[in-house]
């Protein structure tokens, strides 16, 4: 896939975990999903699933804490997940290097 692709539909590209594996994903920089880490960009501009979110929000409210302690100890342990850190942080810098050049303005007297 080609930068101008991405820049059009609206998503960077990253690095996620599958499982203990990393795989190529994309943040979404506008639609309903702005934000959200997802596998394609078309995703970032599709319709939201009514009932997977009201699931998603029972199943945080019964499990949330458990979720939160199991997902901080594979974020802490694994070596994946480090080099997965290391990966996004170095594109990070790179994205900030690529500025859009802005005109100086002139001030009136």
């Amino acid at each position: 896939m080609k930068v101008a692709e991405l820049l059009t539909e609206g998503a960077i590209q990253i690095m996620g975990r599958k499982g203990n594996k990393l795989v190529r994903k994309y943040r979404c920089t506008s639609g309903s999903r702005k934000g959200r880490i997802v596998a394609k960009p078309a995703t970032c501009n599709a319709p939201k699933r009514i009932k997977s979110m009201i699931n998603i929000k029972k199943a945080k409210a019964r499990k949330g804490s458990v979720m939160k302690v199991k997902s901080s100890r594979t974020k802490r342990a694994r070596g994946s997940t480090q080099r997965l850190t290391r990966i996004n942080k170095s594109g990070r810098r790179n994205l900030r290097n690529i500025k859009p050049k802005t005109r100086s303005r002139k001030r009136k007297r």
